[in-house]
């Protein structure tokens, strides 16, 4: 399975495509999502995301019980949808200096469209993809309209059922776009034992496409473990720093935070390396750690070689181990010191 986002591709054998989401951390201010846009690149990121909505777009402005937000939610300050998608939205005007910090950047970028409208305004960008969020998952209608654009599509199943992901996956599988699914856990924070990693591998082998993580865990051990099962994508949210209280703050990586976010991954990736037998470079460098046959006393030409006078010891330059028990009962064919190293030419063939 191979897949490419931009001038990126992604798969097996491929580096995992990380991206920054900037959501509502911007706190309202179009200098510090610009400043977000060069600490996600500065911190190691591939690509930024956006999401491209109103608080009309994505809900009513109605305070009916529906749209009242539950006072055990972290957003229950707001009241209602509407006046948190009001705060946390960022403007559609801002999109165009964003986007195009990301390219002076050499960034990926891309956003989450919520209905529509918000499709047809970022058509008049460059986006290398789209997303799809997981309240969005089930909304056919919208699928459609992303899958027409034939650009690959990024699925995030937080509150998803298998059924939903089905249906998804069969709504753009028959428009011919490329689909990555994303593992998710739609809680702010995710507890780390709700996280449920193991779910890539089976998610790539269920559906045969390729999977990632959208993470909202404190940290970024999850991220990290992701790329060991084979994640492709690592979406995570960033912030500016520690002090941050915007919208999505509580459960976003500070800029260096997500640096190591960033530097972990890939030295997860260094590590997994390439299935192989094969001894790399830095284990040949110290291979005189292996054992060998020794000379363990001094032996005289014609004395016969014994148990006494051969030892298997370290390091590992002399005669294998395995002919041992061949060498025991021969003789010497020359004069022998301890410490020398035993071969074929040491012993009388006779």
């Amino acid at each position: 399975m191979t897949i490419s986002i931009g001038n990126r591709k992604l798969g097996k054998g491929s580096p995992v495509l990380i991206v920054a989401e900037i959501s509502a951390n911007h706190d309202g201010d179009l200098q510090q999502a610009l400043n977000l846009v060069r600490q996600a690149k500065a911190a190691g990121a591939d690509a930024i995301k956006l999401q491209t909505y109103t608080a009309d777009t994505i809900t009513l402005k109605c305070e009916k019980p529906d749209f009242k937000i539950p006072k055990t939610s972290p957003w229950a300050s707001y009241k209602t949808l509407w006046d948190l998608y009001n705060v946390a939205y960022t403007p559609w005007e801002w999109h165009a200096q964003i986007f195009e910090e990301a390219n002076n950047n050499e960034l990926l970028f891309f956003s989450s469209p919520f209905d529509h409208s918000a499709v047809d305004f970022l058509e008049g960008f460059d986006v290398c993809a789209y997303k799809v969020a997981s309240p969005e998952i089930n909304d056919v209608n919208l699928l459609k309209r992303i899958a027409k654009t034939k650009k690959p599509v990024i699925v995030s199943t937080g509150i998803a059922r298998k059924e939903d992901i089905d249906l998804a996956v069969s709504v753009l599988q028959s428009e011919g776009v490329e689909i990555i699914l994303l593992k998710c856990t739609t809680a702010y924070p995710t507890p780390i034992e709700e996280m449920g990693l193991l779910s890539i591998p089976m998610m790539r082998d269920d559906y045969a496409l390729d999977v990632g993580l959208s993470d909202h865990s404190l940290g970024f051990v999850a991220p990290v473990v992701a790329t060991t099962l084979g994640a492709v994508l690592i979406e995570k949210h960033i912030k500016p720093d520690h002090n941050s209280d915007s919208v999505d703050g509580n459960f976003s990586l500070a800029s260096n935070e997500f640096r190591l976010m960033c530097e972990g991954v890939r030295e997860a990736e260094a590590a997994l390396g390439l299935p192989s037998y094969d001894l790399p470079q830095s284990v040949m460098d110290n291979y005189s750690g292996g054992r060998s046959l020794y000379v363990a006393k001094n032996i005289k030409k014609g004395e016969i070689l014994t148990n006494k006078n051969i030892r298997s010891v370290r390091p590992g330059f002399g005669l294998h181990t395995k002919y041992f028990d061949d060498i025991i009962g021969t003789k010497a064919n020359k004069d022998l010191s301890l410490g020398d190293r035993l071969d074929w030419s040491c012993i009388d063939k006779s």
